[in-house]
């Protein structure tokens, strides 16, 4: 994402840093459904800010399955509704990711509403 070529595009890509206690809080949108995967959010994990933005090398790649009921909700709201006809045709474990125990390492605790918004949280062992 670093590449001189892609200084004008937007994919909803980040860096945070951890705090002291390890924890990153960001601000997103909610991703939309598409065929063939659950509704996620892709993350990699660097020792560094500096290995980060060199693309140095990569400690741990994972992905946040987002939970039915939150999907459900947000789907219903106006913008999402090729997502409401996504949606249903993928089930985690059907998930060619989250499948294999039906993402239960990688499945957030989430609160919140599509009004308000949602607050999802995940514990990486590193």
């Amino acid at each position: 994402m670093y590449d001189s070529s892609l200084e004008n595009e937007n994919f909803l890509r980040g860096v945070q840093e951890a705090d002291a206690n390890g924890q990153v809080t960001f601000t997103s949108i909610f991703p939309g459904a598409y065929m063939g995967r659950w509704p996620h959010i892709h993350f990699e994990v660097f020792e560094s800010m500096s290995n980060a933005t060199a693309a140095g090398q990569v400690l741990a790649v994972s992905q946040i399955a987002l939970t039915q009921a939150a999907c459900e909700d947000v789907y219903a709201t106006a913008g999402y509704e090729s997502s409401a006809r996504n949606f249903p045709r993928t089930t985690l474990q059907s998930d060619n990711v989250f499948g294999d125990d039906g993402g239960i390492y990688q499945l957030a605790a989430m609160s919140g509403s599509a009004a308000a918004g949602y607050t999802a949280g995940l514990n990486v062992t590193i």
